[in-house]
């Protein structure tokens, strides 16, 4: 059963919300100051060692546009444009950007059968809400974070304060890059407790 690997940009004090520029939320774009060409590099090795990438429908409808739209001719575009891509959503009815796949209904069953599928990883890039859902089905093996020197002060957190349950986690690699990004790579050893 292949691996399922969430990497999520984060601030210091751990909001994942809005760090590129085509978000909405008021203080968007907080990590584009620190993207650089180690960076690119890291996220592009991790993508070509993947078999897919699994996304929530917010996530996905933003790299769409990001991607396919006006000014489209980054290095990365191309990369993405024709990686095989998962979406998750209760909403969408289609989902036409090249080599995606829209998976509907329950889930649980939904992930856990992609998941049985081959042995290559599947990564998830973004899609908090995804994320807590997959974490809380205990779906999820893996967490990259990487963790950005600035502190947002608003926005939607990985982990909401007040939880009421533990998620143990094994530190299995640190990287720090020279812009200050650290990458903090966790096993996921357990469901939410």
């Amino acid at each position: 059963m292949r691996k399922l690997n969430a990497g999520l940009f984060m601030s210091l004090d751990g909001v994942v919300e809005g760090p590129g520029p085509a978000d909405s939320f008021e203080r968007a774009g907080w990590t584009m100051p620190y993207f650089s060409p180690e960076l690119g590099a890291f996220i592009g090795e991790s993508s070509a060692q993947s078999d897919g990438l699994l996304l929530g429908r917010v996530t996905y409808q933003s790299f769409e546009q990001f991607f396919t739209g006006p000014g489209s001719d980054n290095p990365g575009a191309a990369r993405m444009n024709s990686a095989r891509k998962y979406v998750v959503s209760r909403t969408l009815e289609r989902a036409d950007w090249e080599n995606s796949t829209l998976l509907g209904g329950d889930l649980v069953p939904a992930i856990t059968q992609l998941k049985a599928q081959g042995d290559r990883p599947l990564n998830l890039s973004g899609s908090v809400t995804l994320v807590r859902a997959l974490l809380a089905h205990g779906l999820l093996d893996g967490l990259d974070l990487l963790v950005q020197p600035v502190v947002v002060g608003m926005g939607r957190r990985l982990f909401e304060p007040g939880r009421e349950s533990t998620l143990p986690l094994t530190l299995c690699e640190t990287c720090p890059f020279p812009n200050g990004v650290v990458l903090l790579s966790y096993a996921v050893t357990a469901g939410l407790a």
